[in-house]
């Protein structure tokens, strides 16, 4: 069950927003300037776990330790789902659409959330919820298509946009598996290990795939590098485990649609990115989908 949440867990939601907002920009630049950026993203979960630890350290005096086979399962579980995957459809992903756009259609999260526990039984399905899914995904499949709604059905759609949507899917899976996992182990704790992990995967895929030259990272590159791990990993997803803990999975991700507002502001600001109109249209939409989905579902049930 959830445990108690106070305000300090609502504001850490929102900070971790904040900064998954501004993951999508550093995740732009890196996939624009560098040709296999999955090194990138190996230092980026690497540090963040060493982070983790001296935090640990300064904090608990000592680094959390896994007791079991299944916790270490767990940590697996979320370093393939939302670290090593999620890092593949992400970093290429933004090879071919703009930060603001992705962000949007990330933002179909917690419908994609709500709808797996409806299907495992976690949840029941309302005609609320129904109304809210069915909005929200008219809308995600504006901005797949680039102001079309209809442009899936004509193939019209991208390698991009098909990444995008398993970053989505990535994060589904890891949602649920960190709920199981903070059960037993801390979010720090979780966070910490699957970094490890992932950044061991990303890390040898990206030495099999070769085309390093660490000596022509910019110095955009290396801030990037340490503002995804910093911010977008040791804080934000230490913050949402947490808000995961405490408010359960669909609260937790309900969250998740203030990703695309501080993404687009963000990009707008820092990339000078202008999405169009009906792309624009199209993310409200998903957003408004989702609060029918999660929020006011939960005030009417």
């Amino acid at each position: 069950m959830p445990q108690q949440a106070g305000s300090i867990t609502y504001l850490k939601l929102v900070g971790a927003m904040f900064m998954w907002g501004g993951t999508w920009i550093a995740g732009r630049i890196v996939a624009q300037e560098l040709p296999a950026p999955l090194m990138a993203a190996a230092f980026r979960f690497l540090l963040a776990g060493l982070v983790l630890a001296g935090y640990a350290l300064l904090s608990e005096g000592r680094i959390p330790r896994l007791q079991s086979s299944s916790e270490w399962g767990s940590v697996t579980g979320l370093a393939l789902t939302g670290i090593f995957i999620y890092a593949l459809c992400f970093f290429y992903g933004l090879k071919h659409i703009p930060a603001g756009r992705g962000a949007l259609v990330v933002a179909l999260n917690p419908v994609v959330a709500a709808l797996a526990a409806w299907f495992l039984g976690q949840e029941r399905m309302t005609p609320v919820k129904l109304a809210g899914i069915a909005i929200a995904l008219v809308g995600c499949l504006t901005v797949i298509g680039n102001g079309d709604p209809f442009a899936l059905l004509h193939g019209a759609i991208g390698l991009g946009e098909w990444l995008i949507i398993g970053c989505v899917l990535c994060w589904t899976v890891y949602t649920f598996i960190g709920r199981r996992a903070t059960r037993t182990i801390s979010p720090l704790g979780a966070t910490l290990y699957a970094s490890l992990i992932g950044a061991a995967l990303l890390g040898m895929t990206a030495l099999l795939q070769g085309r390093i030259e660490l000596s022509e990272w910019s110095w955009r590159v290396w801030t990037s590098v340490a503002f995804l791990a910093i911010g977008g990993t040791a804080l934000g997803f230490t913050w949402f485990a947490d808000g995961v803990k405490r408010l359960g999975a669909a609260k937790a991700s309900a969250f998740v649609n203030l990703v695309p507002v501080f993404a687009v502001l963000q990009a707008a600001a820092l990339l000078d990115e202008r999405l169009g109109a009906a792309v624009l249209g199209g993310g409200l939409l998903v957003i408004a989908g989702v609060w029918l989905t999660t929020i006011f579902s939960e005030r009417t049930a």
